[in-house]
């Protein structure tokens, strides 16, 4: 005889339980996904990264479980790739701002092919003269030569 299954519960970050930690389980029950599923994101978001027990068990707190909750909601709502969703919580992690657009470029859904990132270079930074840099700089070949 099969078990009765039971109904996800999803819930919005308001009605997240008063605790400290939650447990791999807890987290899948109240997102309404398998913890499979969290695991996998754990590879995918740098943001969520829940600290372990001594036991090695999955403890994570109220602000990575609200960070689950808007993952799912880009990914099975709102229809966003993976990239997608990364880049959309980097941008916004990096803004401040909790409601902040889509950046420019994000596909949706995309064709398999990841982007290459964008090359930023800081101009101006080494071509302004330092008296302390050139200090560095000639002490470090002063030590570069007695080493040869």
């Amino acid at each position: 005889m099969s078990e009765p299954k039971i109904a996800p519960i999803t819930i919005t970050p308001e009605e997240i339980p008063d605790k400290l930690y939650f447990r791999i389980g807890e987290v899948a029950r109240l997102a309404g996904i398998k913890p499979y599923v969290l695991r996998f994101w754990e590879t995918e978001f740098p943001a969520l990264d829940p600290k372990k027990s001594g036991t090695g068990h999955r403890l994570y707190r109220r602000k990575e479980v609200q960070l689950v909750l808007e993952i799912k909601r880009l990914l099975y709502e709102k229809r966003y790739t993976i990239e997608g969703a990364r880049k959309f919580l980097d941008g916004r992690s990096k803004s401040g701002d909790a409601a902040a657009p889509v950046p420019a470029g994000v596909p949706k859904r995309s064709s398999g092919k990841r982007a290459l990132p964008v090359k930023q270079t800081q101009t101006g930074f080494f071509d302004v003269p330092s008296p302390l840099l050139d200090t560095v700089r000639n002490e470090l070949r002063e030590i570069a030569d007695l080493l040869k």
